[in-house]
């Protein structure tokens, strides 16, 4: 007979982001201790111990990127019939995905930018990227988190250096957005308030994001009532078209009046400098109260079987 134990928060992990997601795994984990056994795991490999198990046990996931946010995981949890919050493995893997999740975004009529995408073994030549996306452009990785890899291009020099460094994985290069970066919190499909973010440096890479003191976060941003409710309903849209369950964090960037699509998080990341946090404390929702709203959903889903 099932009888719900303790949750098992698995975080750490062997990718890029492992520092960022043992900082989230230690907030999240004092938090749920207020109200919850709790059950710390700190994963070097893929090695989910044994003895998790379905009938006692629930997973709260705070591996970012590699194996945490690509399916992997996701489908080694559902394989042993274990409940875990969060997306399922194929909405994760999709959404971790930027070539599919910019097709999935682009079949709602949501803008997104222009792109190309290639791996290691087809490198196009810098002119012929610059030719059709322009000479102000984005690189990165088509499947990392965190802006992991990113690099800013702005003229066939720099694009040509560039692709010179790829010597492995799958790629993509799109016109750089110039506009405003929002991003937006959802729980269980419905938004909640938009971020923005502001910062010195000339983009919002890694170390602006969690070791830089220098960004600034407005929210809820500043923004006409008509573009909010615009980036909001296609956050939703977003969220229910990728099959994204329980939580999420879409990203945007305003160019003019039009709001641009960036990406899914599927496992947003949850340090004091996380955007999730900062939404939904903007709807009223403190941290606690949104860690407990997270793990609700997987507890309702354990009730239930």
């Amino acid at each position: 007979m099932k009888s719900l134990k303790s949750i098992v928060v698995l975080y750490g992990g062997f990718g890029e982001e492992r520092e960022v997601s043992l900082k989230s795994g230690e907030k999240v984990i004092d938090s749920l201790k207020l109200k919850h056994s709790v059950e710390a795991v700190c994963l070097d490999d893929r090695n989910i111990p044994d003895w998790i198990e379905l009938e006692s046990h629930i997973v709260f996931p705070m591996i970012h990127g590699a194996f945490g946010e690509d399916g992997e995981l996701q489908n080694s949890l559902s394989e042993r019939g274990i409940e875990f919050v969060g997306s399922n493995a194929v909405s994760s893997a999709l959404c971790m995905d930027k070539i599919l999740a910019k097709e999935r975004v682009e079949a709602l009529g949501i803008k997104t930018a222009e792109s190309l995408f290639f791996d290691a073994n087809t490198i196009p030549l810098a002119d012929d990227i610059i030719q059709k996306l322009g000479s102000s452009l984005v690189l990165k990785p088509r499947d990392s988190g965190s802006s992991c890899g990113l690099s800013l291009i702005e003229n066939r020099s720099s694009m040509g250096v560039a692709l010179s460094k790829i010597n492995s994985g799958n790629w993509m290069v799109e016109r750089r957005l110039k506009g405003r970066e929002l991003t937006i919190g959802l729980l269980d499909g419905q938004a909640l308030e938009i971020v923005e973010i502001k910062y010195s440096k000339e983009c919002y890479d890694y170390d602006t994001k969690y070791l830089s003191g220098s960004t600034e976060y407005l929210c809820p941003a500043e923004l006409p009532d008509e573009i909010t409710d615009r980036i909001q309903s296609e956050a939703e849209a977003i969220f229910k078209s990728c099959d994204c369950r329980d939580f999420a964090r879409i990203d945007f960037i305003l160019e003019g009046d039009t709001p641009y699509f960036l990406e899914v998080n599927t496992l947003p990341g949850m340090t004091p400098q996380s955007l999730l946090p900062k939404s939904a404390a903007a709807k009223g929702i403190d941290f606690n109260s949104l860690i407990e709203t997270m793990i609700s959903y997987g507890i309702k889903r354990f009730n239930a079987l």
